[in-house]
């Protein structure tokens, strides 16, 4: 991992990162307790009425059976709708069921990334006893003391709930230092790792709150890094801050030429109908 992604300002991207296409992580903020409460309740109504028509179902297909069939049918029934159901949903839709899937909602890990079957199954286990057993309160209560939200059944998973549905807001682009134009124009510049384009844009976004010191520590581990896919250096004496603003305006500026030199082409090449 690299140096700067290491520090608690910036965010560590991994595979299970929402990245932009301007290698922008997108942290996606936890549901909040309205919302949760609306899209479980939208949850346990779908339920309810899934296990009356099984039961209706399974009581109409044992009614002349004896009873030992019919108990066996019971505890089925309930396993198959508290458990197996919610489970498989929230496994293959990647962390939605009905309820959040209508309020824009998701279950990802505590990590950001996505649940498995084992998180699905444990948040449906305990969410048996917290949600239907005590008829909600232990979740409620767990949801309000929690800063991200979290019921029992989250606690005990390793997950939590976060809002997919929000606007993306991007930084304000890093302009060219007006010293260092004529630099970066005609430098050499290779296109950055993802990690490291990351961590560049938020060290210039976050720079005027950082601590002198730790800014400074922190700018100059980044130029280090950068200065592999760059040549020639800047002109001396170029604070750190400069020379990856310099960097960064310059890649996109040579990307959207590169971009709006393919659209050109393939204009050409198209034929018109």
């Amino acid at each position: 991992m690299l140096a700067a992604m290491s520090d608690p300002t910036f965010a560590s991207v991994t595979a299970d990162d929402h990245v932009t296409g301007e290698a922008v992580a997108l942290d996606l903020p936890p549901a909040s307790l309205g919302a949760r409460m609306a899209s479980g309740l939208v949850d346990v109504l779908l339920t309810v009425l899934v296990l009356v028509a099984t039961a209706f179902v399974l009581g109409t297909a044992t009614g002349r059976s004896d009873a030992a069939l019919a108990h066996v049918a019971v505890i089925g029934t309930l396993i198959a709708v508290f458990l197996v159901l919610p489970t498989t949903v929230e496994t293959l839709t990647g962390g939605r069921s009905l309820g959040k899937l209508a309020m824009g909602l998701r279950t990802v890990r505590d990590d950001a990334g996505p649940i498995s079957a084992q998180h699905a199954f444990v948040r449906s286990l305990i969410g048996f006893v917290e949600i239907y057993a005590f008829a909600g309160a232990p979740a409620f209560f767990a949801a309000m003391l929690s800063a991200k939200g979290k019921r029992l059944g989250d606690y005990a998973a390793g997950t939590y709930v976060v809002r997919s549905r929000v606007r993306l807001q991007l930084p304000a682009p890093a302009t060219m230092p007006p010293g260092l134009t004529a630099w970066a124009r005609t430098a050499d510049m290779a296109a950055l790792p993802t990690g490291l384009a990351l961590a560049v844009r938020q060290y210039l976004g976050r720079q005027a709150t950082l601590d002198p010191g730790h800014r400074d520590e922190l700018g100059l581990r980044l130029a280090e890094q950068v200065a592999t896919y760059v040549a020639p250096p800047p002109p001396p004496g170029t604070p750190p801050h400069d020379y990856l603003a310099a960097v960064i305006s310059s890649r996109r500026e040579r990307d959207l030429a590169r971009l709006r030199r393919d659209a050109a082409l393939r204009e050409r090449l198209t034929p018109r109908r």
